[in-house]
């Protein structure tokens, strides 16, 4: 029975490294730079290189180690194989079979926001958990969705991506993606901002906002839960485009748990109730009362998830 795996989650300036114990127990965490340079041809050979090194370190016999997982920021399909990860610079990278010829271990690969939501289901906010729904808002929408206990990776990689979903069909500007009215457009930390002036160009009303010269989302949260008045018009705005994507990917799903993760989730609760009524107004009956919670492993969640990949 082995008794430990890696779970590696790959950003676009570090790599974080965790040695887990295969019940979930994480042993070490650490960090390595994610080496861009020539097409990002060193990334995996440094992931490699420090499991290896730990291996040493600790003096693990190989044969005790289940595998490796890596969550990589770009579309991977269930073989493993990565399209594209423009933030590392790659066109398609069979990763998990890279990986394991690299380390001469079982090796696994998933979507980061996929792999995260799988670290959130088996030991996060959602533990226990076998269906479940994550939404991740940072300067980005990602997503993950879990049925069954399994990842939704879709026959492109592209399963779960929330971000994408079109919740304005009226929207003129575009999307990093191409398109035009992309959830992202609203709920990511640039979105809110986004939304948030066009709620001040729209009305002369008083509002620390019109204080500042560079708006942040933090600061249109800040001022959303001291009760200012253009701050809570953004963010109704921005409920009411996050509520009605998860009631409509919940009517595909039906999650026993949502989460919401990234960098805006910090506004906690506030955040929460804004999201949670504009879902239980577009949700299907049976789905209603879904519990929408805050992501618990923080920046863990991608080592945590990737490990669970292994398993």
């Amino acid at each position: 029975m082995s008794a430990y795996c890696f779970g590696i989650d790959v950003g676009g300036t570090s790599v974080k490294c965790g040695l887990f114990q295969t019940d979930g127990v994480l042993l070490e965490k650490w960090e390595i730079p994610t080496r861009t340079e020539n097409q990002g041809e060193n990334i995996l050979p440094d992931v490699a290189e420090t499991i290896k090194n730990k291996i040493q370190e600790r003096g693990i016999d190989k044969e005790d180690v289940a595998g490796v997982g890596i969550g990589i920021p770009g579309p991977i399909n269930g073989k493993g194989e990565a399209a594209c990860a423009v933030n590392l610079y790659w066109g398609f990278k069979p990763v998990a079979q890279e990986l394991s010829e690299l380390t001469g271990l079982n090796a696994k690969a998933g979507n980061d926001a996929n792999v995260a939501a799988l670290g959130e289901a088996w030991k996060g906010a959602a533990a226990g958990a076998q269906n479940v729904i994550l939404a991740t808002l940072g300067t980005g929408v990602g997503g993950g969705i879990i049925v069954d206990g399994k990842i939704v990776a879709g026959y492109h990689g592209a399963g779960g991506e929330i971000g994408h979903a079109n919740m304005n069909h009226e929207e003129s500007e575009r999307c990093n993606c191409g398109n035009q009215g992309c959830l992202e457009q609203y709920a990511s930390a640039t979105g809110i901002v986004r939304v948030a002036r066009e709620v001040l160009a729209s009305s002369e009303e008083n509002s620390t906002l019109r204080e500042l010269e560079e708006i942040t989302a933090k600061d249109v949260l800040d001022a959303f839960k001291a009760g200012d008045a253009a701050a809570v018009r953004t963010m109704e705005k921005v409920g009411d485009k996050l509520g009605g994507a998860l009631a409509i990917f919940a009517a595909v799903v039906d999650p026993e748990t949502i989460v919401i993760g990234g960098g805006v989730s910090k506004a906690g609760q506030p955040l929460i109730d804004c999201i949670q009524k504009y879902y239980k107004k577009y949700a299907f009956s049976l789905c209603k009362d879904t519990p929408i919670v805050i992501a618990s492993l923080g920046n863990d969640a991608g080592i945590y998830g990737a490990a669970k990949l292994v398993l």
